[in-house]
């Protein structure tokens, strides 16, 4: 433990907290802090996105899903309601599990090995019945962010391939996971730049004074990184 509070401090001590990075500066620091802190397995990093919003108003939630240009890093598992031809078509498409009624009961029963829900239309109403599960875990299908959907089979290769769901919390800020510690750090920045030009361009139309308040940057054990916010904002005039 000593030695792991000495990794961090190390990382600490790179990174200025009063300043606000360039895009490039701030992932370029990113990467040293993973070097002088490094760890055995692969760390997440994660953005923290500050927004004007109250999320309390419905005209006011930003939330949506974006398919990140290089992944996340993560394996992930996905469970699919579907039918007949569906049912099928998911299956083909690399989904873990997939059923229906069936499904449902193994929910009811404890079964939660899976990351991503992905229902048909008309499957809702048995997955409806699994919302006290699936709701306070954030699994819940939904036709926003494309797990409701008749193609099953793009919604698990998206799921598959690296789509992330987001959406602001009580605060107003958008947690969300960008890739691991080992990507390029060109990789990042893509991968970066693809989720918050879209948060960007769900600002709502209700929204009051400033919109994007601040981003920071992190790995799993690493320290918060702000970022400089001129750029994106220039991209988004």
């Amino acid at each position: 433990m000593a030695q792991n509070g000495k990794k961090f401090r190390a990382a600490a001590t790179m990174v200025d907290r009063e300043k606000r990075y360039p895009i490039s500066e701030g992932f370029a620091l990113l990467k040293k802090s993973v070097e002088a802190r490094a760890t055995k397995y692969d760390q997440t990093v994660d953005v923290a996105i500050n927004l004007g919003v109250d999320p309390k108003h419905a005209d006011q939630m930003v939330r949506g899903a974006v398919v990140l240009p290089h992944g996340t890093g993560a394996t992930v598992r996905v469970a699919v309601f579907a039918k007949g031809e569906r049912a099928t078509e998911a299956g083909n498409a690399g989904a873990d599990i997939v059923g229906a009624e069936d499904l449902q009961k193994r929910i009811e029963e404890g079964f939660l090995d899976f990351d991503t829900v992905i229902a048909t239309p008309d499957m809702m109403g048995i997955v409806g019945r699994l919302g006290k599960v699936l709701g306070p875990r954030g699994l819940m299908p939904n036709p926003k962010v494309g797990t409701v959907t008749m193609d099953v089979a793009k919604a698990v290769r998206d799921a598959k391939g690296g789509k992330v769901d987001f959406r602001a919390e009580k605060a107003g800020i958008v947690h969300a996971k960008m890739g691991k510690s080992s990507f390029s750090q060109d990789k990042l920045e893509a991968n970066f730049n693809a989720l918050v030009d879209l948060v960007m361009k769900l600002k709502p139309a209700t929204a009051k004074g400033v919109y994007l308040k601040g981003i920071a940057i992190s790995t799993t054990m690493g320290p918060g990184i702000k970022l400089d916010t001129t750029e994106i904002l220039a991209r988004h005039r």
